[in-house]
């Protein structure tokens, strides 16, 4: 049974490393306590209070007194530097006077506008460039003087003004704001008094003067801290050394696993989430949570954090926003900007995300359960069988987030009417449960058959079905496969992407190895042309045999018109008859036993020969099954160019015909399964066949 802390007083304990799954924290005081590297799942922290032991909020407090101090101090003594300006009788003072209240107020308008590292780089730019000026001997060795000493002076300030406000920051992220202030009002008030006082019975005017230099300058300090604080991107290194010095010695969750805790109504200041496991972690109406050390979090992001805290997005933009694991439950989201966000294993359960765009967002294991939907734009988003879309409340959607060109159309589903309760699931679920094959230039259906059945065979036992064949445009085609639930998509897509490629080389290579074997037979036909032209000749004032009906005849060619008679005639790559249909298995099977035959046996029983070889080759072939008739009169074809080779293997001519056979016959087993026994027989003969031919 998970432990029970509820309402204990569990401050400065320590639980590192301790596994508390389930643990009740809730109402607890947890100031101070350590929590590192402990896993903490499903606990509940619900109006715990964590933060700083009373100790450490006294030292805090003394740091910060000392520090608004020294502001105070330095802001004194740079309104008596300024006050120079009304020294007129030394001309040393009165030069100094007017350079410090110039860098100062470069320093303070910059550090306004555009932060305080600004505001340091402008102020050492400038003293840079005139100090240049001035050594160079262009102004007097006075003014030169009197640079040297402005420059220290207000380059001091300026460091001092960044700690001090840092510091100041940090004692108000401890909890004491109220005194600080008094505190520093009171350091400056006494310092800016005693100086008045000093001054008053020399120079009146300029002692007033640099008291009202003095209290600038303690208020620029102060809107610096407050800035800071505030969130301003300008002063983020203010805030971040005040948090991480306030956060010292508070309640720590670095690298704890915070996944599926509910902080609800917690107090969280000055505790520290440094690399911890937010998953599903609720943060729901936490107090100083924006006083948190949270790096390497999604907390990181003020925008997320406040969301997270509130839940109340409406209207809002977290445009590529990180909001992995974010738990929200309930939230907000109308009209929201979700573009390209990651929202991967968040919950949205019962959220309102109506019309809000969910354009590329990545939503693998994230849930939506009874989460409203209407009117989302979830062009392009990223969902899986883990994408959870139970009893989505959802009248319809749309896939486009912009219209076509020239319309209003963005691709309302349904194109009219509303979902009926449930249909909005139920579409999601059957594209969920598919996988979907892109093909960019046109789809080669034999390699596409073939890698599918291979895939098929690698998964055996996953039931795998052709769901629909899209036709985008452009040579663009969808193929949608249907695969059960708990399929493994990545490795069937996987699979059947590397079986397509390899398909589909083979059927260009056996493509390649036809046009190859046709530009030969051209050579060796035009070669033979005029031996061919003699023949004929010779045999056209010749009668010839012609059978029909198993009846022999003597008719003159010239006088002939039966068109019922078989004269085979040699063709380009295949067998022919006289009517140009193609030779059918009987027909080119009597051919190559013939061609085979001719080819002297082996002189070793044990040992097979060419013939016996290709004899086996043509028998495997026509055993098969699972060869189409069209390929396997192509095989038989190729089965012979070898048996012809084998007449004259020396021969260069029939060297590279036996070559391009080989690939024929390779590229057409291709297309079959590699458990087949014709490409098991194949892969071993061929090589034998090879090395009798001298093909290597």
């Amino acid at each position: 049974m998970p432990p029970d802390y509820s309402g204990q007083n569990l401050r400065g304990r320590s639980f590192k490393g301790q596994n508390l799954t389930g643990a009740n924290f809730s109402k607890a005081d947890i100031r101070g306590a350590n929590f590192t590297s402990a896993i903490l799942k499903d606990g509940d922290f619900t109006g715990a209070k964590a933060g700083l032991q009373r100790r450490w909020t006294i030292g805090l407090l003394i740091v910060s007194l000392l520090l608004s101090g020294l502001s105070g101090f330095f802001s004194i003594l740079l309104g008596v530097l300024v006050a120079y300006i009304f020294n007129f009788h030394n001309t040393q003072n009165f030069i100094f006077g007017i350079v410090s209240l110039i860098l100062l107020l470069v320093f303070c308008i910059i550090t306004i506008r555009k932060g305080l590292t600004a505001g340091l780089g402008a102020v050492a730019f400038a003293i840079a460039g005139a100090g240049a000026v001035a050594f160079a001997g262009v102004i007097n060795v006075a003014f030169a003087v009197a640079f040297a000493v402005a420059f220290a002076g207000v380059f001091v300030f300026a460091f001092v003004v960044a700690f001090a406000g840092a510091g100041a920051g940090a004692f108000a992220v401890a909890g004491a704001i109220a005194v600080a202030r008094a505190g520093a009002v009171a350091i400056a008030g006494a310092g800016v008094g005693a100086f008045a006082f000093a001054f008053a019975t020399a120079v009146t005017t300029a002692g007033a003067f640099a008291v009202a230099f003095a209290v600038a300058f303690t208020l620029f300090n102060a809107y610096i801290g407050w800035r800071s604080l505030a969130g301003n991107e300008k002063e983020a290194w203010v805030r971040s050394f005040a948090v991480a010095f306030a956060a010292t010695g508070g309640t720590s969750f670095r690298a704890t696993d915070l996944t599926d805790v509910n902080f609800t109504g917690a107090i969280l200041r000055n505790t520290d989430f440094r690399n911890a496991n937010l998953i599903r972690t609720r943060f729901y109406e936490v107090k100083k949570l924006d006083l948190a050390r949270v790096e390497n979090t999604i907390l990181i992001n003020l925008a997320v954090l406040n969301l997270l805290v509130s839940c109340n997005g409406r209207k809002k933009s977290y445009l590529g926003a990180n909001l992995k694991g974010a738990n929200l439950i309930g939230a907000d989201l109308k009209e929201a900007n979700l573009k390209d966000a990651d929202i991967t294993e968040a919950t949205f359960q019962g959220a309102c995300l109506e019309w809000a765009n969910l354009t590329l967002a990545q939503a693998v294991s994230t849930n939506f359960t009874n989460a409203k939907m209407t009117g989302a734009c979830i062009e392009a988003w990223n969902i899986e069988s883990t994408t959870k879309l139970d009893n989505v409340d959802c009248r319809f959607i749309y896939l486009l987030e912009n219209s076509k060109p020239e319309t209003d159309d963005r691709e309302r589903r349904p194109s009219s009417g509303d979902f009926q309760p449930g249909e909005f699931t139920k579409l999601f679920e059957e594209v969920l449960n598919t996988v979907d094959f892109i093909f960019r230039n046109g789809i080669d259906w034999k390699a596409f058959v073939n890698a599918f059945q291979k895939v098929q065979d690698q998964n055996e036992g996953t039931e795998l079905a052709l769901q629909s064949i899209e036709n985008k445009g452009d040579g663009v085609f969808v193929v949608k496969v249907a695969v059960p639930v708990d399929a493994d998509k990545e490795k069937i897509h996987g699979e059947f992407t590397q079986n397509y490629q390899l398909a589909l080389q083979a059927v260009e290579e056996k493509y390649k190895a036809q046009l190859q074997a046709k530009d030969n037979e051209i050579v060796i036909y035009r070669q033979q042309s005029g031996e061919m032209a003699e023949i004929v000749r010779l045999l056209a004032n010749k009668p010839i045999n012609i059978q029909v009906d198993n009846k022999v005849e003597n008719k003159n060619m010239t006088n002939s018109n039966d068109a019922s008679r078989k004269i085979n005639i040699g063709s380009v790559g295949r067998d022919f008859n006289a009517s140009g249909q193609a030779l059918n298995l009987g027909d080119i099977s009597g051919t190559v036993t013939n061609t085979i035959n001719q080819l002297p046996a082996s002189s070793e029983p044990d040992k097979p020969g060419i013939k016996e070889l290709l004899t086996q080759l043509q028998a495997a072939i026509e055993a098969d099954t699972n060869l189409p008739q069209e390929d396997k009169v192509e095989a038989l074809e190729q089965v012979k160019a070898l048996a012809e080779a084998g007449k004259n293997p020396q021969e260069g001519a029939m060297q590279k015909a036996a070559k391009t056979a080989i690939k024929i016959l390779k590229g057409t087993i291709a297309s079959l399964p590699s458990a087949t026994k014709l490409v098991e027989q194949c892969s071993n003969l061929l090589p034998l066949i090879s090395n009798f031919l001298g093909l290597g």
